[in-house]
Formats: structure tokens, sequence, C-alpha cells
């Protein structure tokens, strides 16, 4: 059977200190993220970022940082693997398959991370904390209908019973007991913006005004839309998705489901982090999945792959 890959990129959470190591391995990728890093981490040492998870955990440095750590894998990368048949993304990691579809520079990627997080920042209000959580072993239409009355959206469908809860704060505490009862587990994540909710309606427009300039191309690949884990091949639906999926759920579900229709038997994720590859794997076994944290050389990562 020949190989059809998948590139996956991620979005929050999986940040570490070491997500630049294996890239900077390459010296024409160390060379190129001395240029983008300035943009990702404007007068801040990038050492100092990694060394506090205060600072690589907040929305404004988490967002460009991922989308230029997931560039540099894919920048060291990318000469040694066979072309892919398309990329998906989870949430900003959405934004970066763009730039590995072809579409935009790296560079452009990391500009607009930024700026898309200035925009959702935007959106918080200090009375009003926002918070995301997983919730797992509830269906998630059970779920959905007693969220429907609080301030509390679906913001990622993951699987039937498992998925990510975006909303008020306040809004999630009163909650928790009840879905608790119902049977579901609920873990709160890192990130202090309610992504993929309404709470986020204020960023669509100003942040599809950003990308229009930027895009000038076609994705090279196609890449699936978190909305509805459709390929897109024009420009014009990435600038549309693009924009709409800060306000509206997720369907990472979908994309899964649509890697294995496409025919791919093999998913790489660029990292940071290894939790697109082991839903993958876990709900489309027949794909070989690997992230490439998995790996100690970037050589390791291609053997692998040459290997399937």
């Amino acid at each position: 059977m020949s190989l059809r890959l998948a590139i996956l990129c991620p979005g929050q959470g999986g940040q570490h200190a070491g997500m630049f190591d294996l890239p900077c391995t390459d010296p024409a990728t160390a060379a190129a993220l001395q240029q983008w890093l300035p943009e990702a981490a404007p007068g801040l040492p990038l050492e100092q970022v990694l060394a506090d998870d205060a600072l690589l955990f907040s929305n404004r440095l988490a967002q460009p940082l991922i989308v230029a750590a997931t560039a540099a894998a894919w920048s060291a990368l990318q000469p040694s693997l066979p072309a892919p048949a398309l990329v998906a993304g989870y949430s900003i990691g959405e934004l970066t398959a763009y730039h590995v579809a072809g579409a935009i520079s790296a560079p452009q990627a990391i500009r607009l991370a930024a700026s898309r997080a200035q925009l959702m920042d935007a959106c918080l209000q200090a009375a009003a904390p926002q918070v995301l959580c997983a919730v797992s072993g509830m269906a998630a239409r059970t779920l959905n209908a007693m969220l429907a009355p609080r301030n509390l959206y679906l913001a990622i469908e993951t699987d039937a019973d498992s998925c990510i809860v975006g909303g008020l704060a306040r809004d999630l505490a009163l909650a928790a007991s009840e879905i608790e009862r119902l049977g579901g587990k609920i873990r709160q994540l890192p990130v202090t913006v309610a992504s993929h909710t309404p709470l986020m309606d204020g960023a669509v427009e100003p942040f599809l005004q950003q990308l229009r300039p930027q895009f000038s191309a076609d994705p090279q690949v196609p890449v699936l839309s978190g909305l509805s884990g459709q390929a897109v091949s024009k420009k014009e639906q990435a600038i549309t998705v693009l924009s709409r999926q800060l306000a509206q759920t997720i369907r990472w579900s979908d994309c899964m489901d649509a890697c294995a229709e496409q025919g791919v038997t093999a998913a790489l994720e660029l990292g940071p982090g290894a939790a697109l590859s082991r839903m993958l794997q876990a709900r489309h076994p027949q794909i070989a999945c690997r992230s490439i944290s998995e790996f100690r050389s970037l050589r390791g990562v291609a053997g692998w792959l040459q290997r399937l």
C-alpha cells in the first residue's frame, strides 16, 4: 500500500521548555528561528519565556510561539518527507496548517497568530474570567443541552463522549457538580480565553480583515476545515473558516474521520505535544500515527515514514 501522509498541527496545551530543541538541530531552521522569534515574543528573550509557565501558557505568547515551533518542525523536516496528501490543524494549529500547505509564509503565520491572540484577549472582561475545560464520560448531546441555559458552550468536539467546553468561569463552577452527577469528568485547561465560543464574536470580523491581505495564494495541499472536516483548497475559503472558527465549535472528530475517509495511511504531528496523533490513533487504529516529540532526531522521523 502506498503511503498517504497527513500532517497534523497542534493547538495550545502541549508547549514546553524544549519544544524548539529538535527543529534547531537543523542549522537552516535554527537560523530562520532567529528571524521569526522576535515576532512571536517581542521584547522577551526566548529562554525567559520557556522557563516561565506563566509566560509560556499566556494566550498572547502561546499562540505565536506554538505556530513558530510547528513551522520550525516543518522547516526542518520538509526536505526529507514525502509530500503530504492533506494537512489538519487543531485550533491555532489550523492557521499553521495553511503555512504547511504553502498558502502563507512562516513569518506571516506567526504575525497572524500574535494578532489573533490580541483580538481574542480584547474579548476578555476582568470581572468575568473565561475558561476552557475538557469534559469526558458524557454524551456531547446531553452535555450541550445542559450547557445551553448557561454562558457555556461546546468549543471542540473530539469524540462522542469527550469534548472541550468554554465559557465564563463562574458558570462552569455552578455547572461542574451537575456534570459530575451525570457521570462526566472535568479537567481545566491552561487556556484563559473561551476559544471557539460566541464569547469570541468580537474578534471574528477584525481577524478576517487581517487575514485578507496575507493570503495571496491558494493552499498547495488541501487543508481540513476545523468547522466541518471538509477539505479547503481556495484562499477565500481559508480566510472565511479561519475567522469563523474563533467563535464557532471545532469538529475535530470530523477532521479525524476525514483523514480516514481520504485514505490517509500515516499521520505525523509536528508538535509541540502528541495529543492529536494519540486521538487519531485511538479513533482510527489503521492509521500509523506519531508525533515528532516521540523521536530523538530528525533522521528518526524520516526513517519511520520510510519504513511504512
